[in-house]
């Protein structure tokens, strides 16, 4: 397809995005192989920690939120802030009104970590969305474990009974599962395995091109009772504001507010003319900070 893409953090360039995803997921799925980690233990651990904060119940406010992304880099951009301080980032995306946090955790592909969750938590009072490629149920546990509130399921890397077993399972452990979809035959998958928290993706994982029109077609197709996040392609208010008359509950964006000068300005533009929350999630006082991926309340 012709895209020039950095593999990995190597600098490398390969001749296009669909090679990339594949790259992405082969990973992914020889880490899940190689995990020897018995699961039932981390079951019991995941339990024993403190309860998450209620994602979903964030996410479904009265008036548009915003889902604001920690993200270092980008399979379509390259770098987009390698140096970023999570804590600093989240704190600016909670005074702007932010009403959740998505932090990248893919340090191979994405220069994220659990540390940068961990941080990003210890810093606000926001629930938080562990963003990588959940495809087992010791990535649920990680994802609880390491201090997330809720866990990504993306249909089109997932067969119909992982759907089920890891949406299953993050219930069972008090998370939220937002389950992406792309078109309307991964929204049905998503719904017949019981998503109540969907999650449209306009950018093609493919060609990683953004359709902004995508959302719009999806969401009639949402049942009513189904949070409706709308991701990728938002670049400004008029982009919420059209999703939120399309009957999204939320917009998730990264790109756009990572990059801006000021990122609690940025925030609090997306929500100009779509919401009327005031900021929420202020940020915390310094506290005792853990080790990485320690949950620390």
């Amino acid at each position: 397809m012709g895209n020039a893409v950095p593999d990995g953090l190597t600098g490398s360039i390969l001749p296009d995005m669909a090679t990339y995803l594949d790259r992405i997921l082969t990973a992914h799925r020889a880490r899940v192989e190689e995990d020897n980690r018995p699961v039932e233990g981390m079951v019991e651990a995941a339990r024993r920690v403190p309860a998450p904060r209620p994602f979903r119940q964030a996410v479904a406010q009265d008036g548009l939120t915003v889902v604001a992304e920690l993200k270092r880099r980008s399979p379509s951009r390259g770098d987009l802030a390698l140096d970023l301080d999570p804590a600093a980032v989240a704190a600016a995306y909670a005074a702007g009104g932010a009403a959740c946090l998505s932090v990248l955790t893919d340090t191979r592909f994405f220069g994220g970590s659990p540390a940068d969750l961990a941080a990003a938590r210890r810093a606000v009072d926001l629930p938080v969305l562990r963003k990588d490629f959940t495809l087992s149920e010791a990535d649920v546990c990680d994802a609880r474990l390491m201090g997330a509130d809720a866990v990504l399921l993306i249909v089109s890397a997932l067969a119909d009974d992982e759907l089920v077993r890891l949406g299953g399972l993050a219930g069972e452990l008090g998370l939220a599962a937002l389950v992406e979809v792309h078109d309307e035959a991964e929204l049905e998958r998503a719904l017949d395995a019981g998503a109540d928290l969907v999650g449209v993706n306009q950018r093609d994982l493919t060609t990683f091109e953004v359709d902004r029109q995508r959302a719009e077609r999806l969401a009639p197709r949402i049942p009513d009772g189904v949070v409706k996040v709308a991701e990728s392609g938002v670049r400004d208010a008029a982009d919420a504001a059209r999703l939120a008359r399309s009957g999204f509950d939320a917009v998730l964006v990264g790109e756009s507010l990572v990059r801006a000068p000021d990122r609690e300005a940025a925030v609090r533009s997306l929500l100009g003319e779509a919401s009327p929350l005031a900021p929420l999630g202020a940020a915390r006082t310094a506290g005792p900070v853990g080790r990485p991926g320690e949950r620390v309340e």
